[in-house]
């Protein structure tokens, strides 16, 4: 049980701190795109500051499910990916990264690039697990 808390605990605090680079990283994108001109009213920034911490909570706390190792792979993913994108969904309408002024098109598009970075960083971490595992298992066998 410490162990689960304690990988719940480092998989929401790695998936906060990706959210807060990320969030970063496109203010950074936008504050170049428009020019130096890009501002936030109302408390904008800790709004969306607020979000990120949200989106983080939502990818990390569903991890999770992976220590249940009754379900299938792919359910546990599906339960996984899919509180995440619904809890980033919600926020991104809530802060004004989406809606508003998108047309039906650009929604879509802001949806889809959404769920292609979400699958790509999870993508990118089961690439890393399973080479940690095929290292582990190596070790194994070489002390037999």
């Amino acid at each position: 049980m410490k162990e689960t808390i304690r990988d719940l605990l480092r998989s929401t605090g790695i998936s906060i701190a990706m959210a807060m680079v990320l969030f970063c990283i496109s203010g950074v994108f936008f504050d170049i795109r428009y020019g130096g001109r890009f501002s936030l009213d109302n408390y904008g920034f800790t709004k969306m500051v607020t979000g990120c911490l949200l989106i983080g909570l939502g990818f990390g706390l569903p991890s999770i499910v992976y220590q249940n190792e009754k379900l299938p792979m792919p359910v546990r993913v599906i339960i996984h990916m899919g509180i995440g994108c619904i809890v980033y969904t919600i926020v991104a309408c809530a802060v004004g990264w989406m809606g508003g002024a998108a047309t039906i098109g650009q929604g879509l598009m802001i949806a889809a690039i959404q769920l292609g970075a979400a699958f790509f960083i999870w993508f990118l971490f089961m690439l890393y697990y399973r080479a940690e595992a095929r290292k582990m298992n190596d070790r194994i066998q070489a002390m037999k």
